[in-house]
């Protein structure tokens, strides 16, 4: 088993009356894509924040590259680079300005710093731009700039934090590639997301985390594995949402049904296969008079894997923070 790059036991954090974090046991392996999904609001940055020394937890654990993160907090800063939700880059500077100074941060000598931006300006495809002010960057371009700085000092570890939120498909596409070739170079790169298209496209290993607990972790394809078959997706008018319950109780006696789950007006059918169960579910919903406006199916993904250990859709917002 590779080394633990990443290491957390029991941690809790409250702001006031709000737990943001129940007792996160996490690990990270050396050299991995780790991802941690949940909606807004389900502790994904506050977790982020205790790790890159920004926060500090009521109770547990954090250790990096073993190093104990609350003691030496100095020390482990080093080990890392962090790219934030928000746009960090100086939009007075151009971006070469912009990453000389983050070199100039962590006390890179001339030589290394002009090797280290001409590399990163290469990486993030900025070289024909690199003495623009950021201030005429695009949101894609700005992105791309601040995955640069948080990579200035070669860290061995990279934090992203919802690192695609808001960007078009083009720039995703960019950012998962950057992301795959820091892989091949041993980086251990942390990814906070929502997005289960990108976690299932990245990450070696995922931990579902929903109001401030892990729900379940392992490999996207474990995870999959685990609910089987298919997955047949009904959707009722709200008003008719009442009906979903008794159907889900029904459906459930039938022998090629595994599991059902009800999240508002959605029903969710696990079943063996598809192609015959979907007559026999269309026929019991009018049979118990709930109206079907629409139904899909599909093998199971993560966000099917989300909804089965947390109860919810990933994209049902979370009031918490």
């Amino acid at each position: 088993m590779d080394p633990i790059s990443i290491r957390t036991r029991g941690l809790v954090k409250k702001y006031g009356d709000v737990t943001a974090l129940d007792g996160v046991d996490l690990e990270v392996r050396e050299g991995e894509t780790f991802g941690l999904l949940g909606p807004n609001g389900a502790g994904k940055t506050t977790t982020v924040k205790i790790l890159i020394t920004l926060a500090r937890p009521e109770a547990g654990s954090a250790s990096m590259a073993g190093v104990d993160i609350l003691r030496e907090p100095a020390r482990a800063r080093r080990l890392f680079g962090y790219v934030p939700q928000e746009l960090t880059a100086d939009r007075a500077l151009t971006a070469r300005e912009n990453l000389i100074w983050f070199a100039g941060m962590y006390h890179l000598d001339g030589p290394t710093r002009r090797k280290r931006v001409g590399e990163l300006l290469d990486l993030v495809g900025l070289q024909e731009a690199a003495d623009r002010a950021v201030r005429t960057y695009s949101g894609g371009m700005k992105k791309k700039l601040d995955l640069a700085c948080g990579l200035v000092h070669d860290p061995k570890i990279l934090f992203l934090d919802e690192p695609s939120l808001g960007l078009d498909v083009k720039v995703r596409a960019d950012l998962w590639r950057y992301v795959l070739d820091l892989k091949k170079k041993g980086v251990t790169v942390f990814l906070c997301t929502n997005y289960m298209d990108e976690a299932d496209r990245l990450c070696d290993r995922v931990a579902v985390i929903d109001r401030g607990k892990i729900a379940v972790s392992g490999t996207p394809e474990e995870l999959r594995a685990a609910l089987g078959g298919d997955v047949i997706t009904l959707e009722t008018p709200r008003e008719a949402a009442g009906a979903l319950p008794e159907l889900a109780r029904s459906l459930s006696q039938l022998p090629f049904v595994k599991e059902t789950l009800t999240d508002g007006t959605r029903l969710s059918i696990y079943v063996e296969a598809n192609e015959t169960a979907v007559p026999r579910v269309m026929e019991m919903a009018s049979a118990r008079q709930a109206p079907v406006q629409r139904i899909s199916y599909s093998r199971p993904g993560l966000e099917e894997v989300f909804l089965k250990y947390t109860g919810h859709r990933i994209d049902e917002e979370s009031k918490r923070d």
